[in-house]
């Protein structure tokens, strides 16, 4: 995925003076030269905009939120709500310049479009067709949407305990640091994993692992919640939670389908497996909780979708319907160990597990998908296609974008510690973040 702006505003306010000066041939040269806006890409991608933002709000606020205690159900809507607003600020100060802009190198792109400089409705992002483009608004406004949800998924892992002030902080040193050079170096035409051919479709490493990890480094440097493991701390709503876990998969399709940045068959090929790697990754958790001597839980076929949402992020173009189906139930398996099995083993209060689900399944997609590809398997992949050295490129993604994340989470931590302070206070922790931070409850009752 790059962006390479076709016309510049300054062409567009003088194109007619030109045509009416030039020669024939000059003129047709020209034409031939100048991208067309597909309507149709235009309308898809405007689409598969708007349901990435029903993702955030009210789909990963509404998950998110029925997962935490009465007390804690409007902090944790109220977070991912001003995070959200926050992080598309942020992305047309500087941080689509820093993904996306003109030049720069490998790891982050040039600061000349820094506040959209040069930007107008005129100006065009390019399709994966040639000649073929969008408006370039559209697609920052696309791209601002994978920000704004990406650092609010973050939040999943230190709910009940982080001060609001805190992660205002942290979103903004964290998008800056981590986000940003992450997503130009995995989608950017001239980024580091880009140019080594790294197959991430709709953000497996960006978005998924980029989250998951930091999650857990933000986790680990707060400490667990007060009385965590040995307090009752249930999901207070999980109607609530089944709500979010619909309108996150409906949004999902604007999420890989529309990062085919066209309607075409590779947006098709992304909606079928984003259909099917979900249903069998929801079907799949609900097993291995049978298998391991559990009921089959409304929670746990939540967690099996968002899992193989996950999973099927970096292969939903990269992959046939078939291999998908396995992906996704792999992935859900292994999410429900993690979960289940790992996590209160090592003892960390990843407290909605963001890593357990985004981070490990994440990766699981991120290396996945260098098999899934394979053409012999259903994939889009061609005859010359080596498995092996797909594989070491999405391996070398991976475990850069894991260490990338955990340092920068560090320092943005860090940072917000030193601003802010990072915990609330115990008496507030015991109280509800509703009241103590926000002064409101969700539920007067």
């Amino acid at each position: 995925m790059t962006l390479l702006t076709r016309l510049s505003s300054a062409t567009a306010a003088t194109g007619l003076a030109l045509f009416a000066t030039v020669p024939a041939w000059a003129q047709d040269a020209a034409a031939a030269a100048a991208p067309t806006v597909d309507k149709g890409d235009t309308a898809w991608m405007m689409t598969s905009t708007i349901l990435v933002l029903m993702m955030i709000v009210p789909g990963l606020a509404l998950f998110y939120g029925g997962l935490v205690r009465t007390k804690n159900m409007l902090s944790v809507m109220t977070q991912i709500g001003a995070i959200a607003a926050f992080a598309m600020l942020i992305w047309v100060m500087w941080g689509y310049t820093e993904a996306f802009g003109d030049g720069g190198n490998a790891i982050i792109a040039g600061f000349g479009k820094a506040f959209l400089a040069g930007v107008t409705p005129a100006s065009t992002a390019a399709t994966f067709t040639e000649g073929v483009a969008i408006p370039e608004y559209v697609f920052i406004c696309f791209q601002m949407t994978f920000a704004a949800i990406t650092v609010a998924l973050v939040l999943g892992s230190v709910v009940e305990r982080m001060k609001f002030s805190a992660a205002m902080v942290f979103a903004l040193v964290w998008l800056t640091i981590v986000y940003f050079p992450v997503a130009h170096m995995v989608w950017a035409g001239n980024g580091l994993f880009f140019t080594k051919g790294a197959l991430d479709f709709a953000g497996g490493t960006v978005v998924h692992i980029n989250a998951g990890v930091s999650a857990l480094v933000a986790a680990l440097i707060l400490g667990k919640r007060i009385g965590y493991p040995t307090e009752y701390m249930a999901p207070h709503s999980l109607t609530m939670t089944g709500i979010g876990t619909g309108l996150l998969w409906v949004g999902w399709f604007g999420f890989n389908a529309g990062s085919a940045l066209e309607a075409n068959g590779s947006a098709a090929l992304a909606m079928i497996n984003t259909f099917v790697a979900t249903a069998s990754a929801g079907l799949f958790w609900m097993l291995a909780e049978r298998v391991n001597g559990h009921k089959g839980s409304a929670l746990g076929f939540c967690s099996g979708i968002i899992a193989g949402l996950v999973a099927v992020t970096p292969a939903a173009g990269n992959s046939g319907p078939f291999g998908a189906i396995v992906l996704g139930a792999i992935a859900s398996i292994i999410c429900y160990y993690a979960v289940s099995v790992v996590k209160p083993k090592l003892g960390y209060d990843d407290a909605l597990d963001a890593f357990g689900v985004h981070g490990i399944g994440g990766m699981i997609g991120a290396l996945g998908t260098g098999v899934v590809y394979a053409p012999y398997l259903g994939g889009p992949g061609g005859a010359d296609w080596q498995m092996g050295h797909q594989l070491w490129v999405q391996l070398q993604t991976v475990v850069t974008t894991i260490v990338w994340a955990a340092v920068g989470t560090a320092i943005a931590i860090f940072i917000a510690k030193l601003v802010t302070g990072l915990r609330v206070s115990p008496e507030v922790e015991r109280e509800g973040l509703d009241l103590g931070e926000h002064g409101e409850r969700a539920y007067n009752y």
